[in-house]
């Protein structure tokens, strides 16, 4: 693996016909940056219904000279990281770079082993990547759109691409993404604080070193799901979310389960069963004492829609539904259709994570400690003071490499 950290970046440049002819002086740019927030505006007004055949962006800017670069990397994780259905020490990345006009934008595909991407298969992908049939960068909808057709799946590889585009936009205009969506980086949420399946010993320390976050996040899913929470329970009263990971499979014993858990200062209750047993999930949430999150049911803008009815709220993540543009379109529906929204993430670093946090003042609830699982994030970008989501100054996703 280390040869593959530090193998040469692949490059593909990406050339226009057109040129963009940057000769019109302070006006000429004012008014370029009012056009484009002014689409931005329009666009978000519009994300939950998608854009409509034919349609034809308000917004164009030649592209001059983009480059795309992506290099394989590795995440070295504090703890051994345990789930219902397995474990690891590292987790494989793909970093991503565009760059034009000076301007670098990052962007980054996590890619968790059980969940079937690998470094292999992003770089295939992301070599398929032509930016060239595009006459301009800021046409997220049509460029993204098209990233998105090239092959089925890939989430994490288009998250990356979407994400260093989203960088590198925002660097373009000086902004970061919360202030172009309009947000106030003071309604940011407290994040939880991730608590893997581990011996009681190795939970005990856990616990105690989060001890400056709000709420703990625990993995449930296995035969010692009493004994993770009686353990922290010893350390520690904190609020609790628990995440089964499709866990359990009986939805009798599943309600015994979330019964008992709802008298231990628990949140709420993510993915307790596999997504396949919709009915008996709806079975469970009628009976439940505590909100069901849907999570691995939940991937794309459309799955949420599915997950009405069947799930109190949604875990979205940059991950699964290929990055910042999709994922605020689930957030707007889900909002529309009153569901609870939760912010989520992979083991990442800061560059995935910070893009997640852009959107993050929309959320009910963040789970955005992937960085902090790891011991060599190559960035610094939005961080946790006092265990709430603080966002940076810093244009664009707010990151720079260390």
């Amino acid at each position: 693996m280390a040869d593959k950290q530090n193998r040469a970046p692949v490059h593909l440049s990406l050339r226009s016909t057109s040129l963009l002819q940057n000769n019109e002086g302070e006006s000429g740019q004012s008014a370029t940056r009012r056009d484009f927030l002014r689409y931005m505006a329009l666009a978000g007004a519009a994300a939950a219904f998608g854009p409509r055949p034919g349609t034809v962006s308000p917004f164009t800017i030649p592209v001059t000279d983009m480059k795309l670069r992506f290099y394989p990397y590795t995440l070295e994780l504090r703890h051994t990281f345990t789930i219902a259905t397995s474990s690891r020490t590292t987790t494989p990345v793909m970093m991503v770079e565009v760059e034009q006009d000076g301007i670098t934008g990052y962007g980054e595909a996590s890619m968790p082993p059980y969940l079937g991407e690998s470094q292999e298969s992003a770089r295939a992908f992301l070599s398929k990547v032509d930016l060239t049939r595009f006459s301009s960068p800021y046409t997220l909808e049509d460029v993204l759109a098209d990233i998105d057709a090239i092959a089925p799946g890939n989430p994490a590889a288009k998250a990356a691409v979407d994400i260093a585009l989203h960088d590198w936009i925002g660097k373009k205009f000086g902004q970061p993404w919360f202030r172009i969506w309009g947000l106030e980086p003071a309604k940011t949420p407290v994040t939880s604080f991730t608590i893997g399946i581990d011996t009681q010993d190795v939970v005990r320390q856990k616990t105690r070193e989060a001890d400056i976050y709000k709420v703990l996040k625990v993995k449930l899913g296995r035969e010692t799901d009493r004994m993770m929470i009686e353990t922290i329970r010893e350390v520690s009263d904190s609020p609790i979310s628990v995440d089964v990971n499709q866990g359990w499979k009986d939805r009798n014993l599943a309600l015994k389960m979330i019964e008992w858990l709802a008298t231990k200062n628990i949140l709420f209750v993510e993915q307790p069963m596999p997504k396949e047993q919709m009915d008996d999930i709806v079975w469970l949430r009628e009976k439940s004492p505590l909100p069901l999150i849907g999570d691995e049911s939940v991937q794309r803008l459309p799955d949420v829609r599915k997950a009405w009815g069947v799930y109190d709220g949604v875990n979205i993540k940059l991950m699964k539904c290929t990055g910042m543009r999709e994922a605020y379109k689930m957030i707007t529906l889900a909002r529309a259709l009153e569901m609870k929204v939760m912010i989520g993430c992979m083991t990442e670093t800061s560059c995935a994570i910070s893009a997640a946090a852009q959107m993050s003042p929309l959320v009910d609830w963040a789970d955005l400690d992937g960085a902090l699982l790891i011991k060599n994030d190559m960035f610094d970008g939005a961080t946790i003071v006092n265990g709430k989501v603080t966002l940076p100054e810093r244009p664009g996703i707010g990151v720079v490499k260390r």
